[in-house]
């Protein structure tokens, strides 16, 4: 009997234990389900949405405590970055004292090695840079300014660009023009007269107001003599000078022959052939063209020339061709010169930008000697040339001198005639009124509305000119509405205007 009953408790524990466990888990489920359901119902209670809101109050306020800690050490990176740069600035200003012909070959190392230091630090500013402020900002912009010109200069001198920047500044529309005026000049020579035998009186009378106009744009051109007419009070004692590349003369014949100058102006019309005495013999600029100099353009410094070209002028207005002349300019030859006063033209001098230092190489002793790199660079747009003071003073002489100095293109860039006009009119320049010659219609969007509408003269220097499709707007109408629209070969070549 007692062997008997062992295994029946046995099998009654382990059914109790079974039991046991299955009551545990009907509890543990039952008691799961009564806690969802208190959770989702307390899920949705004040205190729950509080909570949920405070965690993400204090979620939001550790961000921007770690904001806070980075902006703290860019403050202090932008800190330390300043003390280097203006550590490395006052050691490149020693080393430029200390820059001579015979030392550049031993401290050009040098040089390269802090430039190459601060280059290091400004690209790795990341952040910091938000902190500079306003003036170091400006000195970036114009350091990269520089250097682009640099690489620039480079880039013409390896002959890279040459192509690219003849297609942009003489775009497929002018060239064709100029050839569809060639053509009719072919089709119909005996109707296109050449230049008369005798010139006309009016082009050598000193008591007229002669224009100089250097260009090989006939379009651009009849617009600055069409704009000059119309605003003066006395058109037929205007006189515009035109002188271009032989083989564009044709098509400038061809245009004016069609459409003289407006309210009888006078138009004359030369090429360099007109001029047999500017040989390589006698102009150092013909000599560079012909030894093989690309980064001389004759057209450019041929207004080094007028008193020779023009020998029986007092004065002369030199425009350049993307200018338009809103308002009389008789004026300009009542300009009081001085009494060594040569040149006449617009100061664009303001603080530390557009003076000499900007446009001469100062590294070389004769510039150092003879010029202050914080004289005050002028511009070419409209300039007032006394004839008789540049002849009295030897300016072409001089200008001859800085060509020959400059030969190897060390001491400016030969691409540009202003620096070498800086140099040959130093200390000769009158200052203009402001109101004579607003600049900048090529590149800058913000100029005053009311200092365009004041202005005798508006000029569109700069990449945008306007006869480009990348002319602003809000100037081209002021230069298209002297174009001549009527002229048939400006449908045929495509031009938006």
């Amino acid at each position: 009997m007692a062997g008997g009953r062992a295994p029946a408790r046995r099998r009654a524990a382990l059914a109790a234990v079974i039991t046991l466990i299955l009551l545990a888990s009907v509890s543990f489920l039952l008691s799961a389900t009564a806690t969802g359901s208190s959770s989702s119902s307390s899920a949705n209670s004040p205190a729950s949405r509080l909570a949920v809101v405070q965690r993400h109050a204090e979620d939001h306020a550790a961000v921007l405590a770690a904001y806070t800690a980075h902006a703290r050490h860019l403050s202090a990176v932008s800190s330390a970055q300043t003390e280097a740069f203006l550590s490395i600035s006052a050691r490149l200003s020693a080393l430029a004292s200390r820059l001579s012909v015979s030392t550049v070959g031993a401290l050009e190392k040098e040089v390269k090695a802090q430039v190459k230091r601060a280059r290091s630090l400004a690209g790795g500013a990341g952040g910091a840079k938000e902190a500079f402020d306003t003036q170091s900002k400006i000195q970036k912009l114009s350091d990269t300014v520089f250097a682009v010109g640099q690489q620039l200069l480079r880039a013409r001198r390896a002959g890279v660009l040459n192509a690219r920047i003849a297609a942009w500044s003489t775009p497929k529309s002018l060239h064709c023009l100029a050839m569809r005026l060639l053509e009719a000049r072919l089709a119909n020579a005996s109707a296109i007269p050449d230049d008369p035998p005798v010139p006309p009186p009016e082009f050598a009378d000193p008591t007229l107001y002669h224009y100089a106009v250097f260009s090989d744009n006939v379009l651009a051109v009849s617009v600055v003599v069409a704009s000059a007419a119309r605003a003066a009070a006395e058109p037929s004692r205007h006189v515009f000078h035109v002188v271009t590349a032989p083989m564009y003369l044709p098509a400038f014949r061809v245009w004016f022959a069609r459409r003289p100058p407006p309210l009888g102006a006078h138009v004359q019309l030369l090429s360099v052939s007109d001029f047999p005495w500017l040989n390589a013999s006698y102009s150092p600029v013909l000599r560079q063209i012909e030894e093989g100099n690309r980064d001389v353009a004759l057209l450019d410094y041929l207004r080094f020339y007028l008193p020779e070209m023009f020998p029986a002028l007092r004065k002369v207005v030199l425009l350049e061709d993307d200018v338009v002349v809103q308002r009389d300019l008789a004026g300009l030859w009542r300009v009081d010169m001085g009494a060594a006063g040569v040149n006449a033209a617009l100061h664009t001098c303001f603080g530390g930008f557009r003076r000499y230092g900007k446009y001469l190489n100062f590294s070389d002793p004769f510039v150092k000697g003879s010029f202050s790199p914080r004289a005050c660079a002028w511009s070419y747009g409209v300039n007032v040339f006394d004839l008789q003071a540049w002849r009295r003073e030897q300016c072409t002489q001089q200008f001859h001198r800085f060509m020959e100095m400059n030969e190897n293109g060390t001491m400016w860039d030969p691409t540009s005639v202003l620096p070498v006009g800086l140099m040959t009119f130093y200390g000769k320049t009158k200052p203009l009124d402001k109101s004579w010659h607003v600049m900048g219609l090529g590149y800058n969007p913000h100029i005053r509305p009311e200092d365009i509408s004041g202005a005798a003269v508006i000029h569109f220097n700069g990449n945008m000119k306007p006869w480009l499709d990348v002319a602003f707007n809000q100037y081209k109408h002021l230069w298209t509405k002297y174009v001549d629209t009527e002229m048939e070969f400006l449908t045929l070549c495509n031009f938006g205007l």
